[in-house]
């Protein structure tokens, strides 16, 4: 699979998607149904991520994405970038949560 990429209203329900941005962003707001894998520990927590069906990759804007995408498909695995990030999903009035308080918010 190479470069293949989606919108954040293109993400399949159930699909295992992984919300790569950093500790602060995650708890500011993300995907109800995302895991949070930072990029900048990704390597280290190969582990985590599931073995079967694609892996739909998001950060705020699809740059940090798109890098832990190609990553991971040069590496065997089968990743989607998910382009427009959370500035997209949250713009395209998709559901998110926050692990803080108040409204969530992408950061």
């Amino acid at each position: 699979m190479q470069n293949q990429v989606v919108t954040p209203a293109e993400v399949p329900e159930g699909a295992h998607l992984i919300d790569v941005r950093e500790q602060n962003e995650w708890d500011a707001g993300h995907a109800p149904t995302a895991t949070h894998l930072a990029a900048s520990g990704l390597l280290e927590k190969l582990d985590e991520l599931p073995e079967d069906g694609d892996l739909y990759i998001v950060c705020r804007s699809g740059g940090r994405s798109a890098q832990v995408t190609q990553w991971l498909n040069g590496n065997g695995y089968d990743a989607i970038n998910v382009v427009g990030g959370m500035d997209l999903w949250f713009e395209s009035g998709l559901p998110m949560v926050s692990d803080g308080e108040g409204e969530p918010y992408v950061l």
